[in-house]
C-alpha cells in the first residue's frame, strides 16, 4: 500500500501539471473576483470565505478524471481487480494519494488567497481548517465519478457533472463553519462536527460505491 501511495503520488504531481495547475486556477478564480465586485474591501472580506471554498472546491475537480484513466490506458487496472488486496482498500490509497498531489497544495495555498480577499486571521485559520477537513470528501465523491466515467476517452466533463451536485453538503458546511467562527454569536462546532461527519461517511461510501463501478465498468 505505501508503494502504491508513492507511485499514485508521482503520477498525480507529473499528470498534466499535478498541483501547479490547481493552484493558478485557484490563484486566478480567486484574483478575478475583486475586479468584478469592486473595491470595497468590507465586501471583500465578507465574502472572502466563501470565494476562497468555491475556488477550492473548482480547482479540486480538475484532475479527478485521471483518477484511474493511467491504470485503464496501460491495462493495470485488470490487475488491480484480480489482485489479493481488497479494491476497496485500493482505492482508498489512490484517493489519498490524489488528495495529498492535487488538494492539499490548495489548503496551502488558502493563507495567501485570503489575503487577497481583505480576511483576518481568524477567517483565514478557519478557511484553512475547514478545507483541510472538507477537501477528502470531494476526492472520496470525485473518486465514484471518475471510476464511472474511466471507460470514456474524454470523461472529464462527465466527472465534473456527477460530482459537483454531491459536494454542495460539503461547501455549505464547510462556508458555514467558517463564517461562525469570524461571527462570535454563530457556534462554530455544529456545522464542523458536520463537515467531520460528511468526510468520514464519503471516505467510507466513495471508495466502496467507486470499487463497485470500476467492477462494472471492467465487465
Amino acid at each position: 500500500m505505501t508503494a502504491l501511495f508513492l507511485r499514485d503520488l508521482k503520477l498525480s504531481i507529473r499528470a498534466g501539471g499535478g498541483a501547479l495547475i490547481g493552484v493558478l486556477f485557484f490563484l486566478t478564480i480567486v484574483a478575478v473576483i475583486p475586479f468584478g465586485v469592486g473595491p470595497d474591501l468590507k465586501l471583500l472580506s465578507r465574502i472572502g470565505p466563501a470565494i476562497v471554498w468555491i475556488g477550492a472546491l473548482l480547482a479540486a475537480l480538475l484532475g479527478l478524471d485521471r483518477l484511474f484513466q493511467a491504470e485503464r490506458d496501460d491495462g493495470s487496472l485488470d490487475l488491480m481487480l484480480m489482485q489479493e488486496t481488497p479494491l476497496v482498500l485500493t482505492v482508498l490509497v489512490k484517493c489519498l494519494a490524489h488528495w495529498t498531489a492535487t488538494s492539499l497544495p490548495l489548503v496551502i495555498a488558502s493563507p495567501l488567497l485570503g489575503l487577497f480577499m481583505n480576511m483576518d486571521e481568524t477567517a483565514i485559520g478557519a478557511t484553512m481548517l475547514t478545507l483541510l477537513i472538507g477537501s477528502p470528501a470531494i476526492t472520496f465523491i470525485g473518486a465514484v465519478g471518475a471510476a464511472v466515467a474511466v471507460a470514456l476517452p474524454r470523461g472529464g466533463l462527465l466527472v465534473s457533472i456527477l460530482v459537483l451536485p454531491l459536494t454542495i453538503p460539503v461547501l455549505i458546511f464547510g462556508v458555514s463553519a467558517t463564517y461562525a467562527a469570524v461571527e462570535d454569536p454563530a457556534p462554530f462546532l455544529p456545522p464542523f462536527l458536520i463537515l467531520i461527519a460528511l468526510t468520514l461517511f464519503f471516505a467510507v461510501i466513495g471508495p466502496a460505491a467507486a470499487a463497485l463501478a470500476l467492477r462494472n465498468t471492467t465487465d
